[in-house]
């Protein structure tokens, strides 16, 4: 069990609502350096096809395609420039990056915001006329958030587009929503102020909770629970989420280097660093030689069902999958689901089908499993999820 707290999200309003006050009276907080510190000078647009979001880009549009981040505003403000700074400064290093809500917007965003950023970001990018005609990087796109936003940003990392996702002093507030770390199959990276953060206890408890296998970093910056948004360029997180958007959206394996190894870039500095499953080359694990022969024989494996929560209309299930006396390659689970049910989304796994007899085929980072080893699969489906069956085939 964890203890959640939903002060932070109420915190991050508050400190929202006053940089909102400030940039109202015509001036921004903490006298942000306009145009960011990159190579492309930027700043902030609207669009009349996409209503209530901020879009940060370079001023001058690069040759390059621009990889495009979505982001979710501390206190799930509307406000698009809640962190203008921030925003401005990784648009300089050539993204897009779109915030939830408009300029000097009120009221509060929510997760589908997110859903739509990406659908504008992919339709302009496709259609003639636009100035971001083939101009966008569509296969690279990041979601993130802080606070309340990172909130959001959890709730959409399941969208099959995404590339990475981020959450910015942020965790999941109930046990209820666990099934969303569940479903997780992209990298993630949590950036977090430290002990004195009140969003501290929520991400270590998500970080002791991802599933095995992937890929993720955790950064933290002892500053509290407000970070360095509103500093020059974004402050310190500023400089740090552009290294990682430049790694994970731009294959940059010098920006890598700062958040892979025992000796990585952020390795001691001030920054208190854990990492899981990290690799600059394409985040597989490299699997140690085994000190004695593996068993012979044909590989097998076991795999048991079972509801981790049900409601009128839906469920959430989950499969484990254990290897036999021999370490496995690869394998396929073979789910009989109970009449009425079907499958909506499923992480950790790649589905074939959705309803009645369906096959559920490993990930690319859970497939190898030593003997005795066991890994996982989740799904969130409709209908009754009692009585379903599954069998393993190993290879």
């Amino acid at each position: 069990m964890r203890s959640r707290s939903k002060i932070y999200a109420g915190l991050a309003a508050i400190i929202v609502s006053a940089a909102s006050v400030i940039m109202a009276l015509g001036a921004t907080p903490a006298d942000a350096a306009v145009g960011g510190s990159g190579p492309y000078p930027a700043d902030y647009e609207t669009s009349a096809g996409l209503a209530n979001h901020t879009i940060f880009r370079p001023q001058t549009l690069p040759s390059e395609r621009l990889p495009i981040l979505v982001w979710g505003n501390g206190g799930c403000s509307a406000n698009g420039l809640s962190q203008g700074n921030f925003l401005r400064e990784i648009a300089s290093h050539g993204f897009l990056a779109i915030a939830n809500g408009a300029p000097y917007g009120s009221g509060s965003t929510n997760s589908q915001m997110l859903t739509q950023s990406i659908d504008w970001a992919v339709a302009e990018n496709s259609r003639q006329g636009s100035k971001y005609y083939n101009r966008l990087d569509t296969t690279k796109i990041a979601v993130a958030g802080f606070s309340c936003g990172g909130l959001e940003a959890y709730a959409v990392s399941h969208d099959p587009r995404i590339t990475t996702t981020g959450i910015f002093s942020s965790g999941l507030l109930n046990d209820a929503d666990d099934y969303q770390l569940r479903r997780l199959t992209k990298p993630i990276a949590y950036f977090i102020g430290g002990p004195s953060d009140i969003a501290y206890p929520n991400a270590m408890d998500d970080w002791g909770k991802l599933p095995a296998g992937l890929p993720a970093f955790m950064g933290n910056l002892n500053v509290g629970h407000g970070g360095t948004y509103d500093q020059p360029n974004g402050g310190e997180f500023g400089r740090v989420a552009v290294l990682y958007l430049k790694w994970r959206l731009k294959g940059d394996i010098t920006a890598g280097r700062n958040f892979v190894g025992a000796d990585c870039g952020l390795c001691h500095t001030a920054w208190t660093v854990q990492q899981k499953n990290l690799t600059l080359d394409g985040d597989t694990p490299p699997s140690s030689p085994p000190t004695t022969p593996p068993p012979s024989g044909t590989p097998t494996c076991t795999a048991v069902y079972s509801v981790q929560d049900q409601w009128n209309g839906g469920f959430v299930a989950n499969v484990n999958v254990t290897a036999g006396a021999a370490a496995l390659t690869g394998w396929r689970v073979t789910l009989t689901l109970p009449s009425g049910a079907s499958v909506s989304s499923l992480w950790n796994g790649v589905a074939s089908g959705t309803s009645g007899t369906i096959t559920v085929a490993n990930q690319s980072y859970n497939g190898q499993l030593a003997a005795r080893q066991t890994t996982s699969f989740g799904f969130q489906g409709t209908g009754n999820g009692s009585g379903a069956t599954a069998t393993c085939t190993g290879s």
